[in-house]
């Protein structure tokens, strides 16, 4: 987790340096980072993921007062690009807004409906709960189509998107977007095949390893499994 953020690698580190009997403050090891030049610098980059003018029907806003307090509640999903030397290639996330769990994905060369709903698919096989969720999105015409809404219809979910073009009204999506392509998805693969096992590998790291400062520094699996017991 080379660009994991220094709150949560102190946190990682922390029992170690105890161990050790290594007397280091958070604002120290802070200071130490920057003399380093240690400390994470942001990335900025935008390349649009969604085309929300069709004619397909759009659903209501259901989180406007809506938060979710269990797991499996509210599935939030987004698409973002991912390049390698072979060209540009589109990630599809489904995460659980409660745990903050990557549930599916999808990494494909074309952004279609077919491609999308693979990920939507693998989060449905991976559910422990029988309440009806409800999944949130942005308008893009993938999440409109009828092969979407019919699994989603199939499993008794409910569908729900933005309003209009705001994407803070799905930020949790947008966020695990970030997380995954600015801390893990940092070397440049030479194709599709090999992007993937690295996609692989970072969700289950995220998934099971990284902390998360709004779980209270506990990871996604760790919440999703307290939930579930």
């Amino acid at each position: 987790m080379p660009r994991v953020g220094g709150k949560k690698l102190y946190k990682l580190i922390k029992p170690e340096l105890d161990k050790q009997r290594l007397k280091l403050g958070r604002d120290n090891f802070f200071d130490y980072l920057r003399e380093h030049d240690l400390l994470v610098k942001p990335k900025k980059n935008y390349v649009k993921t969604t085309n929300s003018r069709h004619w397909m029907r759009k659903h209501p806003n259901l989180l406007k007062d809506f938060k979710a307090k269990q797991a499996e509640e509210v599935l939030v999903s987004d698409i973002t690009y991912v390049k390698s030397d072979a060209g540009t290639h589109y990630l599809s996330l489904t995460t659980d807004a409660y745990s903050r769990k990557i549930m599916g994905y999808e990494l494909s060369d074309e952004m279609k409906a077919t491609d999308v709903v693979k990920a939507l698919n693998m989060s449905i096989k991976q559910k422990r709960y029988n309440h009806q969720a409800i999944h949130h999105s942005d308008r893009g015409l993938q999440y409109c189509s009828d092969e979407y809404q019919h699994v989603l219809n199939t499993h008794n979910i409910k569908p729900s998107m933005t309003d209009g073009y705001d994407c803070y009204q799905n930020a949790l999506a947008e966020r695990v977007n970030g997380i995954l392509k600015q801390e893990f998805l940092l070397y440049r693969c030479k194709d599709i095949n090999e992007l993937k096992q690295l996609v692989d590998e970072s969700i289950y790291i995220y998934n099971e390893m990284r902390p998360h400062l709004s779980l209270g520094m506990k990871t996604p699996n760790q919440v999703h499994n307290e939930k579930s017991q």
